[in-house]
């Protein structure tokens, strides 16, 4: 079997919900041992995060299923001494740590950067970052999806903003942290400073960081970028248009080529030598009729006709999938994209398969997510080397 390139390094999960965690899956999906570590009798809030499905103990969220999975889970009491003294030990054999905890919170349990071996990469996740006049205030995605400018951008032209699908800060941070940390496992090894360091990640950042042109542009426009919902000022056509049997078309016709293929693709050779259409500039310029004309056509048919029409004619165009239309597509069946994953309290579930992929090597199904505290004994007892007896001791204290 084909190693995995972070195979044999240890990475610790210290955090809850999303961002944290999901950086240690990240790195897990590459390989390492990922060890998640809950407080006793509780656990990870995600663990009572809808939606559920019933289990052999009552409801038991889907959520959870999927972010979950490919972890070992610790309980450990880190407000306890006791639990500080052994996760201090766990941390100094291993190789990275990922919690997103209010800033202060570590150094409050004693377990901060500074208390923990020099070798660990620490990845701090927050919303605002460990220091600045907000560092301290509490969030959740939902600031930095505001904070970070992506807010103001995302709806209607007139309308309120509306928030992305999906939680896009905690799983955006995720990643720009993840790469952060191979880059100083790459440095503490591959260069040989046998030094980790700490990494601030915040989740206004990551919006921040993919706003484009549009800080350039106020800075040097004047120009305060805001919605233009599923259109571009510079670019027509382009939108998501209905079709007849009620699914969405984004379809992509500004660039010259683009716009001569849809032409051919509607049967309307006629529209390429319109004034109004003749270039880029004048579609932009005409951006409500090019698109009404487009629209109109979407309109008279169903969504299967208008991608097979568009395909024949290399038009960039994709329907708006729903978790059915990527269960049965016959691309994302072929390439893997969905697996089957075995949890250990509802059997097999279907979820998304670990991403991206390294050619050659087909994905790997993760473990299911853990019961709470599965693997403390073998953690324990395997990694810092407590005896049974002395975990004992920290059971009946409550500590594991």
């Amino acid at each position: 079997m084909t190693r995995r390139p972070l195979e044999g390094l240890r990475v610790l999960d210290l955090g809850t919900r999303v961002a944290a965690p999901f950086c240690a899956g990240l790195l897990g999906e590459q390989g390492a041992e990922v060890i998640k570590i809950e407080k006793p009798g509780q656990g990870d809030p995600l663990r009572g995060l809808g939606p559920f499905v019933d289990g052999p103990d009552g409801p038991h969220s889907l959520y959870w299923a999927v972010e979950g999975r490919g972890r070992k889970s610790v309980t450990l009491d880190l407000s306890h001494p006791e639990g500080q003294r052994v996760f201090r030990d766990l941390a100094a054999r291993s190789d990275v740590l990922c919690e997103n905890f209010r800033p202060g919170t570590l150094e409050r349990w004693n377990i901060d950067p500074s208390r923990l071996d020099k070798r660990l990469v620490t990845v701090r996740i927050s919303v605002f970052g460990q220091d600045g006049p907000k560092s301290g205030r509490p969030g959740l995605d939902r600031n930095g999806v505001a904070y970070g400018g992506l807010l103001h951008l995302t709806g209607e032209e007139g309308r309120p903003p509306v928030r992305p699908g999906v939680t896009v800060t905690d799983y955006l941070t995720a990643v720009f942290a993840a790469q952060a940390a191979m880059g100083l496992l790459y440095e503490r090894d591959a260069r040989g400073t046998g030094q980790g360091g700490v990494i601030d990640a915040y989740l206004y950042g990551s919006a921040l960081r993919i706003l484009e042109w549009t800080i350039a542009a106020y800075d040097r426009l004047g120009t305060v970028r805001s919605r233009r919902g599923n259109r571009l000022d510079y670019a027509a056509p382009l939108d998501n248009y209905p079709s007849r049997d009620g699914r969405y078309m984004c379809i992509v016709g500004a660039a010259q080529v683009n716009f001569t293929r849809l032409c051919q693709a509607m049967d309307r050779p006629d529209l390429v030598d319109d004034e109004r259409f003749a270039n880029p500039a004048a579609r932009a310029a005409n951006n409500d009729e090019i698109n009404a004309i487009v629209a109109a056509w979407v309109a008279q048919r169903d969504a299967d006709e208008v991608e097979r029409l568009c395909v024949e004619h290399d038009v960039i165009v994709g329907t708006a999938y729903d978790a059915a239309d990527l269960s049965a597509d016959e691309h994302v069946v072929a390439r893997g994209d969905i697996l089957v994953v075995d949890d250990p309290v509802i059997g097999a579930v279907r979820q998304q398969a670990p991403f991206p992929r390294i050619s050659g090597q087909p994905p790997k199904a993760p473990a299911g997510a853990p019961r709470l505290g599965e693997h403390t004994d073998d953690v324990l007892t395997r990694v810092v080397g407590l005896t049974g007896d002395e975990i004992d001791e920290l059971r009946v204290a409550g500590v594991v």
